[in-house]
């Protein structure tokens, strides 16, 4: 994994994946050598890259408005050596559609709406309803793996978020509900959320706008 990257761009990249991370998973995220992770996390801290900040007990790092654009600054780089561009903006644009399904589902699992109150929240009793969910999560997983395909011919960093939220989807099918969209883990909201954040990164555009 992450052949065509290297660790200086994989590890601030991985940053910005986590949001809020120390060293540790900072590392593990592109299996990276943690020593020369925590380096370089120094370094991009003296660059005004990074930032450390701690609440209640724990700490991490996170990107600075500069290191969010020299992030973007890399990958573009990187997306423009590996002539994948095209491909890449393709494959997003095929990929929303399927964000917004993921999204529909995960609210599907938290909220039961009822006559009385649209917003219930899902107490997991109607199995029936749950079973549609989950049902949806298997259709997406289906849909992540051809994503997962096409992007990781462009880029070797894309590889495996296929293989994440199948392996979260394995837990919550064996019962360990949690995973449909468990924080701090690599549930299935975790790993699809930052599939969406790797994409919008890579290709320098907003959320919001959707790559109109």
């Amino acid at each position: 994994m992450s052949g065509g990257s290297t660790p200086e761009l994989l590890t601030l990249h991985a940053v910005r994946l986590k949001g809020v991370a120390d060293d540790r998973r900072i590392a593990e995220r592109f299996a990276l050598d943690q020593a020369v992770t925590s380096e370089l996390l120094l370094d991009y801290q003296a660059y005004g890259w990074v930032t450390w900040s701690e609440f209640a007990g724990s700490g991490g790092w996170s990107l600075t408005e500069a290191g969010r654009a020299e992030n973007e600054r890399q990958l573009a780089t990187e997306l423009d050596r590996a002539a994948g561009r095209g491909l890449i903006a393709e494959t997003y644009q095929e990929f929303l559609p399927l964000n917004e399904r993921l999204q529909r589902a995960c609210t599907d699992w938290q909220l039961r709406p009822t006559e009385d109150d649209p917003l219930a929240f899902n107490d997991h009793r109607d199995r029936q309803w749950d079973r549609l969910v989950i049902d949806e999560l298997k259709a997406l997983a289906k849909a992540l793996h051809a994503v997962s395909l096409r992007i990781t011919v462009v880029l070797d960093r894309f590889d495996g978020y296929d293989v994440r939220f199948a392996d979260a989807l394995k837990k919550v099918r064996e019962g360990d509900h949690a995973w449909v969209d468990k924080t701090g883990a690599d549930s299935c909201h975790t790993v699809w959320f930052e599939l969406h954040e790797d994409l919008i990164a890579t290709l320098g555009v907003l959320r919001s706008t959707q790559l109109s």
